[in-house]
């Protein structure tokens, strides 16, 4: 690889990172072609990615953008997840992770903030940003129904009285 093309890496890790809600480091042990490609069609399903990069590399792309943090956890044979989606590398990695035990979970940050192996797992329990848009849709929906019944009620008890009404005066 010639000096050009890792500062177009670089470049293109940077901007990964700047549009990057969570990094998931994870560290490869022995990952084949075919797993590691299954993870990342995994990922790109889920609206996230993952790829291997040279730990000097990323540790240039980091400098200046908010994962800096990570650069202690970029040794040895390591792969970075990414999504702007907070949570979506994070479930995809540790559901592979749980049925692939070359792929080990190493920690990774949201911004600033460094998560352990721990934190990372917490992350992947937590709804994908579409499922919680979807609860708040119908708790905001929820209240409007209610009106709409309340206020539609009472024209439905008149109706009611005055067809019962009618039945008594037809009999």
């Amino acid at each position: 690889m010639d000096r050009a093309q890792k500062a177009d890496l670089v470049a293109e890790l940077k901007s990964t990172f700047a549009e990057s809600g969570v990094v998931v480091v994870t560290r490869n042990l022995g990952l084949s072609v075919a797993q590691s490609t299954v993870l990342r069609v995994k990922m790109r399903e889920a609206g996230a990615s993952y790829r291997v990069s040279k730990n000097t590399l990323a540790r240039i792309a980091t400098e200046g953008t908010a994962y800096t943090a990570i650069n202690d956890l970029l040794v040895g044979p390591t792969g970075l997840s990414t999504s702007a989606d907070p949570v979506a590398a994070a479930k995809v990695v540790v559901e592979f992770a749980k049925t692939n035990d070359k792929l080990e979970i190493v920690g990774g940050a949201m911004g600033d903030t460094v998560l352990d192996v721990n934190g990372v797992k917490a992350l992947a329990t937590m709804p994908s940003l579409d499922e919680l848009r979807g609860t708040i849709i119908g708790l905001l929906n929820a209240p409007a129904t209610k009106i709409a019944r309340i206020l539609k009620e009472p024209g439905g008890q008149i109706a009611r009285v005055l067809a019962a009404h009618a039945a008594e005066a037809d009999a």
